[in-house]
C-alpha cells in the first residue's frame, strides 16, 4: 500500500529525507566515560538506523559542560574528542537515513545535587510542588554568559558538521533554557532579552543565526518548539505561532513542535491543565492551527504509535511525523507499517496521580526498553514503572559520580 509516509522530502538546506518519519529525540543519559558516546550508544541507534525510519535526531547533547539536565548527558563542546562522535554518526547513518544532532543547554533545570551551574533568564526556580528541592535554584544570567552560550551553541552544531551528522536541532521546547527565555512565567527580564515576545525569543534567534553561520549551507538546521507549556499565563500557541514566522528569513528546514515542561510535562501526556488528554498525537489540535499559517515545514511529536494517527497527522498538513516512545518499544515500527503490521506491544502505561513522579517513571521505563535495544535485547514493554524508576536512579547515581570526578578533573585541568 502506498502512502505519504514513505515519500521523499526536500528541505531548505537541499538535504533529502527518504521520508516522513522522524526518531524524535529522547534523553538516553547513556554517556560513556568523560561525557562521550561510546558502544552502547551506537548499538541503539545501529538498531534504529535499521528499523526505516527516514530520520534519526540524537537526544540532547550538551552545548555547556558544567550545565547537564543529568548525569549521564553527553557533552560536545570546543574540548571533546570527535573520534567518538563521529562513530555515533556513522552507526546512526548505517540504515541510510539521515542523522541530526539535538542540542541543547538545561538552563534552571538540573538537579539540585548536580556540580555546575544552575541558569537562567530569572532567579525563578523549577516549581513542581513538593518535589521542587529536587531542583538547583537559579541565577539570572548575565549578558555575558547569554552571549558566550550563544557562541556555545554554534561551537556544537559546527562540530557536529564535522563529525558527519547532516543537521542539528535546536531544543528551545520542554523548559530548557531557550524555552524559559521564551516564558513569561519564567522570564521576568527588564532588558532587551525581556519583556516583549520579541524580547524573549531574542536568544533562540541568536542562537539560530550563529549555529546557521558556523555549518555549511547543507546542514541541516532545525528547532524544537513548544506548541504551548501548558501553563496558565505561559508561552501558547499565538506565540508560537509568531516565533515560527520570526524562525522563516534564519535559514532554518524545519520546526518540531512539543509541548509542556517538567512543570507540566504533557510531552509524556501529563501537562498541569487538561488541554492535552489525547491517548495519541497529544499535540495535533495545536499543529493542524499552526500548519494553516506557518511559513516553514512542520514536524509533530507526542504520543503517536499507529500508522492511521500518522497519516492523519500528514493530512492535516504536518510534513513529517515524530516518533519517540514508539520506536523504544518497537525499533523497527516504519519498516512494519511500510508492510501494513503495527506494534506487537506498548509501554505498560504509568497511572499514578503524582503527575512529576509518574512522568519520571515514564522517563525510566524508556530508558530501560533503550538499553535493552543498545544491548541486542528485546524490549519488554511490560516492565513495571517502579522497577524503571528505581534502576533508573541507581544508574544515575553511578553516572553522578562518574560526571562530579570528571567535571572537576577537566576543571583542574583548565
Amino acid at each position: 500500500m502506498t502512502s505519504e509516509l514513505f515519500t521523499p522530502l526536500t528541505l531548505r538546506s537541499g538535504q533529502t529525507l527518504g521520508n516522513r518519519i522522524a526518531k524524535a529525540a529522547m534523553e538516553e543519559n547513556m554517556a560513556g566515560a568523560g561525557q562521550l558516546p561510546d558502544e552502547e550508544l551506537f548499538g541503539l541507534y545501529r538498531r534504529w538506523a535499521a528499523g526505516g525510519a527516514g530520520l534519526l535526531i540524537t537526544g540532547n547533547v550538551m552545548v555547556h559542560a558544567e550545565a547537564l539536565t543529568g548525569p549521564g548527558g553527553v557533552v560536545l563542546d570546543a574540548a571533546a574528542p570527535l573520534e567518538p562522535f563521529t562513530a555515533w554518526a556513522q552507526a546512526a547513518k548505517s540504515g541510510g537515513g539521515a542523522v541530526w544532532m539535538q542540542i541543547n543547554h538545561p538552563g534552571r533545570q538540573v538537579g539540585s545535587d548536580m556540580p555546575g551551574v544552575v541558569w537562567g533568564p530569572s532567579a525563578v526556580g523549577v516549581d513542581v510542588g513538593k518535589h521542587s528541592s529536587r531542583f538547583g535554584r537559579p541565577v539570572a544570567m548575565t549578558p555575558e554568559q547569554i552571549e558566550a552560550t550563544v557562541a556555545r551553541y554554534a561551537v556544537t552544531a559546527r562540530r557536529a558538521e564535522q563529525a558527519g551528522f547532516d543537521g542539528v536541532e535546536v531544543h528551545a521546547a520542554h523548559g530548557y533554557l531557550l524555552s524559559q527565555f521564551l516564558s513569561p512565567l519564567v522570564n521576568k527580564r527588564t532588558d532587551q532579552w525581556g519583556g516583549s515576545l520579541v524580547n524573549r525569543a531574542r536568544m533562540l534567534l541568536d542562537v539560530v543565526r550563529a549555529v546557521r553561520a558556523a555549518v555549511s549551507p547543507g546542514f541541516a538546521v532545525a528547532v524544537k518548539l513548544n506548541s504551548a507549556d501548558f501553563q496558565r499565563g505561559g508561552f501558547d500557541a499565538d506565540d508560537a505561532r509568531q516565533v515560527i514566522a520570526m524562525l522563516a528569513p534564519l535559514g532554518v528546514d524545519l520546526v518540531e513542535l512539543s509541548g509542556g515542561s517538567y512543570e507540566s510535562p504533557a510531552m509524556s501526556g501529563r501537562p498541569a491543565d487538561s488541554r492535552t488528554q489525547a491517548r495519541e498525537a497529544y499535540f495535533l489540535d495545536l499543529a493542524e492551527d499552526l500548519v494553516g499559517t506557518s511559513p516553514l515545514p512542520l514536524m509533530l511529536t507526542g504520543g503517536i504509535t499507529r500508522r492511521r494517527t500518522a497519516e492523519r497527522v500528514l493530512d492535516g498538513g504536518v510534513a513529517i511525523v515524530g516518533m519517540g516512545t514508539a520506536l523504544a518499544v518497537t525499533p523497527d515500527l516504519p519498516d512494519r507499517w511500510r508492510r501494513d503490521r503495527e506494534a506487537d506491544e506498548r509501554l505498560r502505561p504509568v497511572t499514578w496521580s503524582d503527575k512529576v513522579l509518574a512522568s519520571a517513571a515514564g522517563m525510566a521505563q524508556v530508558r530501560h526498553q533503550m538499553r535493552r535495544i543498545a544491548r541486542g535485547s528485546r524490549p519488554t514493554p511490560r516492565t513495571h514503572p517502579a522497577f524503571a524508576l528505581i534502576a533508573e536512579q541507581r544508574k544515575q547515581r553511578r553516572a553522578l559520580r562518574r560526571y562530579r570526578a570528571w567535571l572537576s578533573a577537566s576543571q583542574d585541568a583548565a
